[in-house]
């Protein structure tokens, strides 16, 4: 009875010894190709990391990823990354980088195009609390988009 219990205690401690080591390999692995000196660039890194994602940064531009990714040019921004094989262009909110790996669409990925104001990394103290409308695109297989969420735009009374 007693080597039972021993037996059982270790077990647990064991597995509350891992929990934090399985809990680290279940965040999402996103890795980034950025200017080296891009600071939105670098504050959407830290949003994606502020929400559970681990990124990789590469800081040697974004051309060829977009490229090699498949993300039309007509969506471009300033950063392009991979997460669970979709590929993400620009200013994607996290909360649709969760949803998209949740729902696990048939589609190259999703891009938020150009560097809307208010977006996360594009949303600095230089802005003001400006946000302005934009909309999370789902880049399909063919090359074609359609909206995954749209973001209205937000009065600000300091902008």
């Amino acid at each position: 009875m007693q080597r039972r219990f021993i037996l059982q205690a270790s077990t647990a401690l064991i597995a509350a010894a891992a929990a934090p080591w399985v809990v680290a390999q279940t965040r999402p692995q996103v890795e980034v190709w950025k200017d080296p000196d891009c600071g939105c660039c670098k504050d959407w890194v830290i949003h994606l990391q502020a929400n559970g994602f681990d990124v990789k940064v590469n800081d040697s531009g974004n051309a060829a990823a977009r490229t090699r990714l498949r993300i039309p040019e007509k969506m471009g921004s300033c950063h392009t990354a991979l997460v669970a094989g979709y590929a993400l262009e620009g200013h994607v909110p996290a909360r649709e980088i969760q949803r998209l790996l949740k729902e696990k669409p048939k589609a190259i990925g999703l891009a938020v195009p150009g560097m809307p104001i208010g977006s996360p990394g594009m949303d600095g103290a230089l802005y003001r609390g400006r946000v302005d409308a934009y909309d999370v695109l789902l880049v399909l297989e063919n090359g074609n988009s359609r909206v995954y969420k749209s973001y209205p735009r937000i009065s600000s009374k300091t902008a």
